[in-house]
């Protein structure tokens, strides 16, 4: 089963994989990093595995898909 894994630690909130995502699966958490950002979290269900969050990050590793 497809999914994803996001580093809340890594990421800024910059939304673009959230944007980026065709499911819609993505989304904001109301939680803040350690380093003061609200971050991106995966739903849980309904990720197909196709990578535009990834492609879409640009922090270096925040963002992991397995399909």
């Amino acid at each position: 089963m497809s999914h994803v894994v996001i580093k809340k630690e890594l990421c800024k909130g910059c939304s673009f994989c959230i944007k980026a995502c065709p499911k819609s699966v993505l989304s904001l958490s109301s939680d803040i990093n350690n380093r003061g950002f609200n971050y991106a979290e995966y739903a849980g269900e309904g990720c197909t595995g196709c990578g535009f969050c990834f492609y879409s990050c640009p922090e270096l590793d925040a963002i992991e898909v397995y399909s």
